[in-house]
C-alpha cells in the first residue's frame, strides 16, 4: 500500500477527466476532418488536445501563480506544426489550411481542458466541428456554375 501511495500524486483523478474530454473532442473533430478526406485526423487531433491539456494541466500544478508562460510556449509550438503541412502544389495551389487552422484551434480546446473550462472546452469542440461544414462562397459559385453548365448544354 505505502508503494502504491508512493506514486500518486493526487491529481490521477482530475487528470483522467481532462484526459476523458480530450479523447471526446479529438474524436469529434477528427472524424469531421476524415469524413472530408482531409488531412489531421483523428490521431492528430486526439494528440494535439490531449499534448495541450497536458502541458497546462502541469504548468498549472507545477506553478499555479503564472500558467501563462507554458500557454505562450504551446501557442508558438502549434503554429509552427500546423505551418508544417501547408503545402503548395501545383499551379501554386495552397492546400491543409483549414487542417492547420483546425490543429491551432484543438490546441486551444486542449489548454482549456487543461485549465478545468469544461463547458468552454465543449462548446469549442462543437465551433470547430461545425465552421469546416458551412459552405464556402468558393463552392456555393463552383456548384451554382456547374448547375448552369448542366441546365444550359
Amino acid at each position: 500500500m505505502e508503494l502504491i501511495e508512493k506514486y500518486l500524486t493526487g491529481y490521477e483523478l482530475d487528470f483522467l477527466i481532462k484526459l476523458g474530454l480530450s479523447l471526446f473532442g479529438g474524436i469529434v473533430l477528427g472524424v469531421e476532418r476524415e469524413a472530408r478526406g482531409k488531412f489531421a485526423g483523428i490521431s492528430t487531433q486526439t494528440l494535439v488536445i490531449s499534448g495541450a491539456m497536458m502541458f497546462t494541466f502541469i504548468s498549472q500544478v507545477i506553478s499555479p501563480e503564472s500558467p501563462g508562460r507554458v500557454a505562450a510556449q504551446i501557442v508558438s509550438g502549434i503554429g509552427f506544426l500546423g505551418g508544417g503541412i501547408i503545402l503548395k502544389g501545383e499551379g501554386g495551389v495552397i492546400s491543409n489550411v483549414t487542417s492547420a487552422a483546425t490543429i491551432w484551434f484543438a490546441a486551444s480546446i486542449g489548454m482549456a481542458i487543461g485549465f478545468g473550462w469544461y463547458i468552454i472546452a465543449v462548446i469549442a469542440i462543437l465551433y470547430a466541428a461545425a465552421i469546416p461544414r458551412l459552405p464556402s462562397i468558393r463552392e456555393r459559385r463552383r456548384n451554382r456554375e456547374e448547375n448552369n453548365n448542366q441546365n444550359g448544354a
